[in-house]
């Protein structure tokens, strides 16, 4: 049975769920930072997908970041998968702007983490629901 990993659930806001994957917000309002995490059991590799979900997830990455550069105003997206603080598979999709607080660095570690209020989430929230209209369910569906 798939269970989110506890620092992911501790960090993240829930979103909803593409068919393969979870949709987490990073709990810092500095970036739009989304995460995709795999709903299969045991998995911190991409290798360890079976080919199909492979595909589903490189598809639903492409498709999120595509949704959110043009969204969120992006000058650069950045999509990553690491695995070194959190083991579990997740893919990292953060728009990048020239004028955000750690441009050009990477985000990891750059500055603490600034939470979203409920009104913040709320806007990013009604913004994807603007644009994630096909095979997506929202937590509140």
């Amino acid at each position: 049975m798939f269970a989110l990993d506890a620092r992911l659930q501790q960090d993240c806001i829930g979103v909803g769920d593409f068919p393969l994957c979870r949709l987490l917000l990073m709990n810092d309002a500095q970036y739009p930072w989304f995460i995709l995490v795999p709903r299969r059991d045991d998995v911190s590799e991409l290798f360890q997908l079976d080919a199909g979900d492979q595909l589903a997830l490189w598809q639903e990455t492409t498709a999120l970041a595509e949704l959110l550069k043009d969204t969120f105003a992006a000058d650069k997206m950045n999509v990553a998968t690491l695995g070194n603080m959190v083991s579990q598979l997740h893919m990292h999709v953060i728009v990048r702007r020239r004028g955000d607080v750690a441009w050009p660095a990477p985000v990891w570690g750059k500055y603490p983490a600034q939470p979203y209020s409920e009104e913040q989430v709320a806007a990013v929230i009604a913004r994807l629901r603007l644009v994630l209209t096909d095979n997506f369910c929202f937590d509140e569906d």
